[in-house]
């Protein structure tokens, strides 16, 4: 997929070969852009963040813009023509006290309002329904979506990748991008380990590290890196058919059929599993080592709520740590800046492959018309910081 001649000089520069960069290029050359040229620093795709996700995809969200994205996303992944994993396992979030019971039903009553099929409220009994290994002694209630489910990252990536190529667009490997220059308030050029490149637009795509990169074109950009760790384990009994993506909402602790995305294969048996939780006391860093620590503590949550669970072996080999690219109101930024030709894709809070498909279709529109249409992201432009308009989303994990 590489390109043996070296350009240096492009219309539209994507910083990133990710599932986010490579939607992009997609939707880009969808719309008739040819001169596209996608930029990665690693020898290959799918090294990055893109590569370390858990492939959920929900529709279950608190805020509007959220819900609307994954409305158009589930859409694409079921008619996108190529083979991206999806699978409409549902995602099963429970209570465990009326607070957050009402929460839930709330949340059910203004995504049905945008139009998500498929979610309802359920009681104690569809929960040990749905997903018998669960301990639902203190359960009070929770939500289900059923056309929520799960994908295969890689694929979805290889797919925008394999579309963007075929329409025109160029992908270099092995080439870092160390800043953005700009004239007269306009981009005007990349340096880059290969040599400089020169643009009169720039896509940056590069998830947590992001801010490093626009800070050279004298932009904040507030995204953080946050380590997230998933232990994958193996139980004795094959897990329950079917079974979700199950999520407390209270801790954030979640467990779903674990899928390896490079060989599918290797599941058939049924019996490995994906278990996870946000640390609290995880600092914002880039680092990306498995800390054997987190099985400990993974476990103890699993202790109580699935015995399943806690009686699985971890697969070392298999568990793994990547990053999340935060913002302050864990909502993505999307669109342009002060910068003329600037723009940016980042800040997903763990939701960047689920959201790949609008996202690249709100920034090919931005781009190419100065404004998305076919889904309103002002609310997600970065000027939303300076003018304190944060968005709130409780059910992020």
């Amino acid at each position: 997929m590489n390109s043996e001649n070296r350009k240096t000089k492009s219309e539209i520069v994507i910083i990133g070969a990710g599932v986010v960069g490579t939607s992009v290029a997609y939707h880009l050359t969808e719309k008739g852009a040819r001169d596209v040229l996608v930029l990665e620093r690693a020898s290959v795709q799918g090294t990055g963040s893109t590569g370390k996700a858990t492939g959920g995809v929900r529709a279950q969200f608190e805020t509007a813009i959220n819900i609307e994205m994954s409305l158009y996303s589930l859409e694409f992944f079921r008619r996108c023509g190529f083979d991206c994993g999806y699978e409409p396992r549902g995602y099963l979030f429970f209570a465990t006290d009326e607070r957050q019971f009402d929460y839930l039903k709330r949340s059910v009553e203004f995504q049905r309002s945008l139009g998500v099929e498929g979610v309802e409220v359920v009681d104690t009994k569809t929960i040990s329904e749905i997903c018998p290994i669960l301990n639902c002694s203190d359960i009070v209630g929770g939500s289900f979506g059923a056309h929520d489910g799960f994908i295969n990252p890689l694929a979805v990536m290889r797919g925008f990748t394999e579309g963007a190529l075929t329409r025109g667009a160029k992908i270099f490997f092995d080439t870092e991008v160390f800043s953005i220059e700009t004239a007269g308030g306009k981009v005007s050029a990349l340096e880059t380990s290969k040599g400089r490149i020169e643009c009169e637009k720039v896509v940056l795509c590069t998830g947590a590290r992001a801010k490093e990169l626009a800070k050279t074109a004298e932009i904040d950009l507030p995204v953080e890196p946050q380590r997230r760790q998933i232990v994958w384990a193996k139980s004795e009994k094959p897990l329950p058919e079917n079974l979700p993506m199950v999520i407390d909402i209270g801790s954030g602790f979640h467990f779903r059929p674990a899928r390896d995305f490079l060989n599918p294969s290797e599941c058939a048996d049924g019996r490995d599993v994906l278990f996870a939780y946000p640390d609290p006391d995880e600092p914002s860093s880039f680092n990306t080592d498995f800390d054997r620590n987190f099985i400990e503590k993974v476990y103890e949550r699993a202790r109580t709520r699935s015995p399943f669970l806690y009686q699985t072996t971890p697969v070392l080999e298999k568990c793994r740590a990547g990053l999340y690219e935060n913002t302050p109101d864990h909502h993505a930024i999307l669109g342009g800046c002060e910068i003329e030709g600037l723009y940016f894709a980042n800040g997903f809070s763990g939701h960047g492959v689920m959201h790949s498909p609008a996202t690249g279709r709100a920034l090919a529109e931005i781009i190419l018309d100065g404004e998305a249409s076919f889904l309103d992201v002002s609310c997600l432009s970065l000027e939303r910081f300076a003018k304190g308009e944060l968005l709130h989303e409780t059910s992020f994990i």
